[in-house]
């Protein structure tokens, strides 16, 4: 019998799937405590094996309908429910106003959810959809949602940014895109080329020694870098749709596909192809006595142009 087809084996994706919804949970217990700090990173490991189980499956051969009916319902608990609850407590002491717009933004996870077991039924999208996200994922949005109390914690502070009117609205905009159709970048595909593997390694351990010295300031770093790479997903999935042909090429083939879509927007070839034309032409200026070769004027556009001439000449 083949290990990954064990039963035991099968049963590991599912048991990681309840140990994410257990750790998200105990987040509310933590947060009746007052101990915030916990909350937060209960919310994050259960973020952090919601991302292995799916993984784990795929890579065991054990994926199943209920694996996946069970991700989404324990995704809606961990990432839409809890964080609710969380913010809730901490933010708004009990308002009727912060219990709508805890209910508004659960609410939006359960229908991002909902959205997503459809869009992985249907086969007629382009292949390139694989490497985006509908909106924002679960995960990402719980940690989003949680920003300012991730703030507040690594500052060890309130200001502005816990105010209860920044705290509506910045949970309104987590919501809404939790349910747009802005594309994210996801994970799965991400390819990393083979010279770049290993200024990422240092990038991951750098950023990992950072996350155990100052763990709520760097997951705070980390959370405004992934809103920064919203506007480049975004360029990303449109230069795609126009280029589906360059999804799955190599990166070399997808560079020259780049080049080819500029020279048909007219854009200019980049300043040193200009600066090595406008050499090449002041080679070719004939010297008084007749011969080819730079004359004086030549000699003197050459040190205009920065460029050092050869020494035959």
């Amino acid at each position: 019998m083949d290990a990954r087809t064990a039963p035991g084996v099968r049963l590991l994706p599912n048991a990681i799937t309840i140990l994410a919804l257990c750790s998200g949970l105990s987040a509310i217990q933590f947060t009746l405590n007052k101990e915030y700090s916990a909350a937060v990173l209960a919310i994050g490991v259960a973020a952090v094996l919601d991302g292995l189980d799916g993984r784990l499956a795929r890579m065991l051969d054990a994926t199943s309908k209920i694996g996946a009916e069970l991700d989404s319902l324990c995704d809606g608990i961990s990432f839409g429910v809890v964080p609710a609850i969380v913010l809730f407590i901490w933010g708004w002491d009990g308002e009727r106003t912060g219990w709508l717009v805890a209910l508004v933004y659960a609410v939006c996870m359960v229908l991002r959810l909902a959205r997503f077991n459809t869009l992985l039924d249907d086969t007629e999208q382009p292949s390139f959809t694989k490497e985006f996200f509908v909106g924002v994922p679960a995960p990402a949005g719980a940690i989003l949602a949680l920003l300012p109390m991730v703030v507040s914690l690594g500052l060890e502070s309130e200001g502005w940014w816990s105010s209860k009117p920044v705290l509506v609205v910045w949970t309104l905009l987590v919501a809404m895109l939790l349910i747009s159709r802005i594309p994210t970048l996801s994970l799965k595909k991400l390819r990393i080329p083979a010279k770049a593997i290993v200024p990422v390694l240092l990038i991951i351990g750098i950023a990992g020694a950072a996350l155990l010295t100052y763990p709520f300031l760097m997951l705070a770093v980390v959370v405004v870098f992934y809103l920064g790479h919203i506007p480049y997903a975004v360029y990303r999935y449109y230069w795609l749709s126009r280029h589906p042909e360059a999804w799955d090429v190599e990166p070399a083939e997808r560079r020259a596909i780049r080049r080819r879509s500029t020279r048909r927007l007219g854009i200019r070839p980049p300043l040193r192809r200009r600066v090595a034309g406008a050499a090449i032409r002041l080679r070719r200026i004939p010297r008084r006595n007749g011969t080819s070769g730079p004359g004086p004027v030549a000699r003197t556009s050459w040190r205009r142009l920065g460029l050092r001439r050869n020494r035959r000449d």
